[in-house]
């Protein structure tokens, strides 16, 4: 039998905010970063399209495992939309599908359209999107000329704002809920303004309580590089810093040993429903649990901290 191969890399635990570029894949963000961190284990938490730019939160070692709680994050975007032209993709990579006239347009009249899109919407998701059908992605299946039906969502935009309104374009401010696909925004604007639209350009701002003065480019990470592992290593955030939302409890010695063999511990005034982020006495950070219905203190995601 072949001995098994040994995974190589550096043991490095933390969270960066990388400043995607347009033109990459999120992946191929991510393997760069990963590289040049000689990382162990890195991911990332949910995906950019290639022509997006902005913020792309990396985790390194056991941070991977608190990129679920960051996918269900809210985001901001900004956008430009690109007014009476339509195409395959919904965005500028695709091919023109059609072309309308485009109205003339004061501000007022764009903002009253977009007035309409605050709150609960129901969006369909494009084809051109990482939603599998049948086991495939729909990107993959809309590149082989196949079309599926999709089921409408219901997502959240929680602002909608006109930054900008030059000609045929107008540029705007999102904050929405996860899971919002912004070229299908821009393409429902258009048709709520008569002239159809595509999504330009697109670059996001924020994730969760992270924000867009926080990141650093793949071209900085380089930089640092060359002077070492430790000037990169100052670049990450704490593993907890995805987590800052949640109540922290702390807890004792033996309590934080009997919840990390994984047994549900009770803890003193601690919050009675919800999850919780963990420390143990020495301000450690232990990971994530969840309240019982019986008051008691589950682990959900534990962090090791051993090297």
């Amino acid at each position: 039998m072949g001995r098994k191969r040994k995974t190589q890399g550096r043991h490095i635990n933390g969270i960066l905010l990388l400043d995607k570029p347009g033109g990459i894949t999120s992946n191929g963000a991510l393997q760069r970063v990963k590289n040049l961190f000689q990382a162990r284990k890195a991911g990332h938490t949910g995906s950019l399209d290639m022509q997006a730019s902005g913020l792309l939160p990396i985790c390194l070692g056991e941070a991977t495992k608190l990129s679920g709680y960051l996918l269900d994050s809210d985001k901001y975007y900004q956008a430009v939309c690109k007014l009476g032209i339509e195409t395959s993709t919904g965005d500028a990579a695709g091919a023109t599908i059609s072309t309308k006239h485009v109205p003339e347009l004061t501000k007022q009249k764009v903002e009253d359209v977009l007035a309409q899109f605050h709150g609960d919407i129901s969006q369909v998701p494009p084809m051109h999107s990482a939603l599998k059908h049948k086991g495939q992605r729909l990107y993959q299946l809309a590149y082989q000329g196949i079309e599926v039906e999709r089921k409408p969502r219901v997502v959240t935009i929680y602002e909608l704002a006109l930054i900008d309104l030059s000609g045929d374009e107008i540029e705007i401010r999102i904050h929405c809920s996860k899971g919002t696909y912004i070229r299908t925004l821009a393409e429902d604007i258009g048709n709520k303004l008569g002239c159809g639209a595509h999504l330009k350009s697109l670059r996001r701002l924020g994730a969760g309580p992270f924000r867009a003065e926080q990141m650093i480019s793949l071209d900085e990470l380089e930089r640092l590089a060359e002077a070492g592992s430790g000037a990169l290593d100052q670049q990450l955030l704490a593993m907890d810093t995805v987590l800052v939302h949640l109540p922290e409890v702390e807890l004792s010695e033996s309590v934080a040993y009997y919840l990390r063999q994984g047994q549900a511990v009770v803890v003193p005034h601690a919050p009675t429903e919800g999850l919780v982020r963990m420390y143990d006495q020495h301000r450690t950070f232990i990971g994530v649990g969840t309240v019982l219905d019986d008051g008691r203190i589950a682990p959900q995601r534990l962090i090791r901290t051993q090297t």
